[in-house]
């Protein structure tokens, strides 16, 4: 499923984003990810940077949600798909590496990428705009 504009504008204003996994028992996982782009119109990398049980995780159940929200206006998106760790062996690591290198000026080491290929994409939006409708289109 391709990312609308709408999406990609919100992930480049995202200074953090928070991914989502469970373990192979089902025991959920949600950790704050900072280095991560779009790749390709379906597809989001992630890199894996002091990510222990979230790489543990998504061998274990690829399935995984990434969420995008601006805190600011309480607004962001919700992104569900299945993911996948890229090692170096990998020939696709080269030019993820290069995407993900270029936003860390190398500061921030990583073996790994996780690639999560798109399956669903919902906004999300704050409860007030649920019970105040008038300020659901402010601030976007």
């Amino acid at each position: 499923m391709k990312l609308s504009e709408e999406v990609k504008r919100c992930m480049s204003k995202s200074v953090l984003c928070w991914l989502a996994t469970a373990s192979r028992d089902n025991l959920p996982n949600v950790s704050p990810k900072e280095i991560f782009a779009l790749y390709q119109e379906d597809r989001i990398i992630v890199a894996n940077i002091a990510s222990p049980r979230t790489v543990k995780n998504i061998k274990e159940n690829p399935q995984v949600c990434i969420s995008f929200p601006d805190i600011l206006v309480q607004k962001g998106f919700q992104v569900k798909g299945r993911a996948e760790i890229i090692k170096k062996s990998n020939p696709d690591f080269p030019a993820m590496e290069g995407i993900l290198t270029q936003m860390t000026e190398g500061k921030f080491p990583f073996a790994t990428i996780t690639k999560i290929t798109v399956d669903q994409i919902k906004p999300i939006i704050a409860p007030r705009y649920l019970l105040y409708p008038k300020l659901r289109n402010r601030n976007r």
